[in-house]
C-alpha cells in the first residue's frame, strides 16, 4: 500500500471529527458562556485551532512512543498557552510563532468587533495595548491552517522516514 494513500485516507476519515468536535463543543460552551462573538466565528476559530492541532497531534504520535506522545500531546499545549499569554521580551518573540497566540487573537478580536459606543474607546485601547487590529482575525485563521497543513508534511514525513503504519 502507498504511504501516501494510507496517510491521506487516515487524513481524510478524521476531517470527520474536526467538522463535529467544535460544534459538540460549542452546543455547550456558548449557551452557558453567551460570549458577544457569533457562534459563526467562535466556530471558524475553533475549526482552525482542531485541524491546526490534529495535524500536530499527527507528527507526535508518529514520532515519539504512544505513551511519550500523549505526554507532548498534554504539556505541548499548556506550555504554549502560557507563552502565548504571558508579556515579555521572550514572549513577544517566539509568541508570534504559537498556534495558541493566534487562536486567542482570533477569539479576542471575534468578540471585540461586537463593542459599540463607549465599549468602542476601551475596545480599541485594550487591542492596541496587546498589539492586534481588527484586520488580524483572518490572517490568524490562515496561520493556524497553514500550521495545521505544515505539520501534517512533516508528519507524513515522519511516517516515511521511521517506517510506522
Amino acid at each position: 500500500m502507498s504511504s501516501l494513500a494510507y496517510f491521506l485516507a487516515k487524513d481524510m476519515i478524521d476531517h470527520i471529527n474536526t467538522i463535529v468536535r467544535p460544534a459538540v463543543y460549542l452546543s455547550m460552551f456558548y449557551f452557558f458562556n453567551n460570549p458577544r462573538s457569533s457562534i459563526l466565528d467562535n466556530y471558524l476559530i475553533l475549526l482552525c485551532v482542531v485541524y491546526c492541532v490534529t495535524g500536530i497531534a499527527y507528527a507526535l504520535a508518529i514520532y515519539f512512543e504512544p505513551g511519550q506522545a500523549q505526554l507532548w500531546s498534554v504539556l505541548l499545549p499548556v506550555v504554549l498557552t502560557l507563552v502565548a499569554s504571558k508579556d515579555g521580551v521572550f514572549t513577544a518573540i517566539v509568541g508570534d510563532y504559537i498556534y495558541s497566540k493566534w487562536a486567542l487573537e482570533a477569539f479576542i478580536i471575534a468578540n471585540a468587533k461586537r463593542y459599540s459606543g463607549v465599549w468602542l474607546i476601551t475596545r480599541c485601547g485594550v487591542l492596541r495595548k496587546k498589539g492586534y487590529t481588527l484586520d488580524h482575525w483572518y490572517p490568524c485563521l490562515l496561520k493556524l491552517i497553514l500550521l495545521g497543513a505544515a505539520s501534517r508534511c512533516v508528519a507524513f514525513l515522519l511516517l516515511i522516514t521511521f517506517q510506522k503504519k
